[in-house]
């Protein structure tokens, strides 16, 4: 699955890629005023189950280890979001592909090169010509 934001154009970026079993990134962090800011995409069969962040809330405020998954679970988005970001700010193209790899191990078997690109913040075509730089094209 991924997570993707549309821009006004209708262009989609890819800000998550998700492995199952998982946790997609909670309403807290992917909402604003009620509205999501994201959507949400499989592209295989998943089986997936929800709840109202209401009732989370409610089951946080009751149970102390339910509160403690929900802030670990909010805890790892987090940071995940602010890893890609440095590697966005702070990486060129092939050492982001590099981290991609390290991070994200088998996610280049699983997921489009699209969406790989697009998550890198790069082009497909940049993307296929460091993977054939370093062999893997």
């Amino acid at each position: 699955m991924s997570s993707n934001i549309c821009d006004q154009e209708g262009k989609e970026v890819c800000v998550g890629l998700y492995l199952g079993p998982c946790v997609i990134t909670p309403t807290i962090a992917r909402t604003r005023n009620g509205l999501s800011l994201v959507s949400v995409e499989a592209k295989t069969d998943v089986k997936i189950a929800k709840i109202d962040a209401r009732k989370l809330s409610d089951l946080m405020l009751a149970s102390e280890p339910i509160l403690n998954w929900a802030n670990a679970v909010l805890r790892d988005a987090l940071n995940e979001k602010a890893e890609r970001e440095w590697c966005l700010a702070a990486l060129g193209g092939a050492e982001r592909l590099k981290w991609f790899r390290l991070t994200y191990p088998r996610y280049e078997e699983i997921f489009t090169h699209v969406l790989i690109a697009s998550f890198l913040g790069i082009t497909p075509v940049t993307l296929s010509r460091l993977r054939a730089d370093d062999g893997q094209g």
